[in-house]
């Protein structure tokens, strides 16, 4: 079966072609980030409209680096939720207009599990069951995977997620936008130990988190120390010290709650490179492996979208002919591939 993926939720437009036999086939990304620079965040009505201008023309691209034609599309998948309302029906859209042209099959996927999903398309991918630290724009959440669509959430942020407290902070400190990256870049000339940071709720027992009192205390310290000399490396440097550590020492609670021998990390906030060299030593030390899709799937795209598609239309399940999208979806609503609930 082969399965084209549209992506389509926020601010990058993606498509892939992934075949049950084959693999992955294409996928192409354009990234709307020179759009937003000068509003220093997302415009959703710029994002919508640039999904409108960029989607046919990737789909094309996809087409043509695997030697397919749109006749030899055996379902669509395309993004259906949780994103801006706007951006997701630009992608439903065209999704459940191509498979009624096409007549074939399409089906809606959590963004979410796409994310969750993501590091099984790389040649060595963990073993279920695993735990997912998922943190990817306004998500952070750590979920007990013990197959494709059998999850349990094991905590989630009760205020600002990780990737926004990233993109406030690198604002706050000037530094613009993508802040994420920006703040990072920011942090390598910076002491992590130069100022005091807390790593809130690591001093009470569960698996949440909250990032928005880290964000306040670091709001305070830059009105108090902006003049000081390095103040702005050093702030970005600790500011992002305090929430690899904080997500660092939930995670290493979740591996042993589960007794896991595998995590996964997935989203955006996964491409950071503090993140990944503490949880691989933290993995080392405790004896599990962590786990994360390349660069280019860390950040929203159609590939992620095409593989959790095609598990899902592979098992029989289907969209009536509507255009589904839901800007929020909680993940657990989610059902295996074969037994999904009837759409609301």
């Amino acid at each position: 079966m082969r399965v084209l993926g549209i992506e389509t939720s926020c601010d990058e437009t993606g498509i892939a072609i992934y075949d049950g036999e084959r693999g992955l086939l294409a996928h192409a990304l354009h990234s709307q980030v020179d759009l937003h620079a000068a509003y220093g965040g997302v415009v959703p009505e710029i994002a919508s409209r640039d999904h409108v201008r960029k989607l046919i023309p990737l789909l094309d691209t996809c087409l043509a680096e695997a030697g397919c034609e749109r006749g030899d599309i055996d379902g669509v998948a395309y993004t259906a939720g949780p994103g801006l309302i706007g951006a997701l029906l630009v992608g439903a859209s065209m999704g459940r207009a191509l498979a009624t042209a096409l007549d074939v099959p399409a089906v809606g996927v959590h963004h979410m599990e796409g994310h969750l999903l993501a590091p099984l398309l790389e040649p060595d991918p963990p073993p279920f069951p695993f735990v997912a630290l998922l943190v990817s724009g306004g998500h952070t959440m750590l979920i007990e995977v013990t197959d494709i669509g059998r999850y349990r959430l094991l905590g989630e942020t009760l205020d600002d997620a990780a990737g926004e407290a990233f993109d406030k902070t690198a604002k706050l400190l000037g530094l613009g936008y993508p802040g994420g990256p920006a703040l990072a870049r920011c942090a390598t000339d910076g002491r992590p130990d130069a100022y005091r940071f807390p790593r809130p709720m690591t001093d009470r027992p569960g698996l949440d988190f909250s990032f928005s009192g880290l964000k306040t205390h670091t709001r305070n310290l830059w009105a108090e120390r902006r003049d000081s000399p390095g103040a702005q490396a050093d702030i970005a440097a600790g500011f992002q010290r305090a929430v690899v550590e904080t997500l660092v020492i939930k995670c290493r609670r979740a591996m042993q709650e589960t007794r896991c021998g595998h995590l996964i990390v997935s989203g955006g906030v996964g491409a950071n490179l503090e993140l990944r060299e503490a949880l691989r030593r933290a993995g080392e030390k405790a004896g599990w492996q962590a786990h994360y899709p390349r660069i280019e799937f860390c950040t929203d795209n159609g590939a992620m979208i095409a593989f959790a598609g095609y598990h899902r239309l592979a098992a029989g399940e289907t969209e009536p002919e509507r255009i589904f999208a839901r800007p929020r979806w909680p993940m657990d609503e989610l059902r295996p591939p074969g037994e999904a609930a009837s759409r609301p």
